[in-house]
């Protein structure tokens, strides 16, 4: 159960509080430019976390059911603390916040009900999941930074355009995810198989 991976996404869950809990120190002790580079950092980290975890649980053939169970668990965690923590610096809209939270929380759902079925290959993990996770941590990342990068780039204004593509892919996403799983839902399947 305990493996380098699954320590890995352990690790990504401890940063969520400790990127958001950098906003909460007074200015004297952290300016707000410093703020924003130090919860960059440590969502950054986490981000790599994400990739690394997967790719070692593959690679050292460590992979387990808790670690899978996991994993997705800390990204939503991840994301959905970030965009909170976004909206309430009013650097997102909070509209798109509740568009990809509910998105999450929807497919997780559907996809415990489908493993209950013995159908969670229906909702495997797509092409257009994996460009909307893409989206959403470009934005988040652009977001959070809040500084020029390059002189003449504007990071707030790219990371609300990559927020608002990570909103249409989000919804991308879920209606290909339903359709997936609609004979399921619709009792279609049953019916073909009777």
């Amino acid at each position: 159960m305990f493996n380098l991976p699954t320590l890995l996404t352990w690790l990504r869950i401890v940063l969520i509080p400790m990127f958001i809990g950098i906003y909460y120190l007074p200015d004297k002790w952290l300016p707000p430019l410093d703020k924003n580079y130090l919860a960059t950092g440590f969502f950054l980290l986490a981000a790599i976390t994400d990739w690394l975890d997967g790719y070692l649980a593959r690679k050292l053939k460590q992979t387990s059911a808790f670690g899978a169970f996991l994993d997705p668990v800390a990204d939503k965690l991840m994301v959905a603390a970030a965009l909170v923590m976004l909206v309430q610096l009013d650097r997102a809209d909070a509209m798109f916040a509740v568009i990809i939270i509910g998105r999450e929380i929807t497919i997780s759902a559907l996809r415990e009900w489908m493993a209950e079925l013995g159908a969670r290959k229906s909702v495997a993990v797509s092409y257009v999941g994996k460009l909307k996770t893409a989206a959403q941590m470009a934005a988040i990342t652009a977001l959070l930074f809040d500084a020029p990068l390059i002189p003449g780039i504007d990071t707030r204004f790219a990371g609300r355009a990559l927020l608002v593509i990570a909103v249409i892919l989000t919804l991308w996403s879920m209606v290909y995810y339903l359709r997936q799983a609609w004979p399921l839902m619709s009792g279609e399947e049953n019916s073909t198989k009777s």
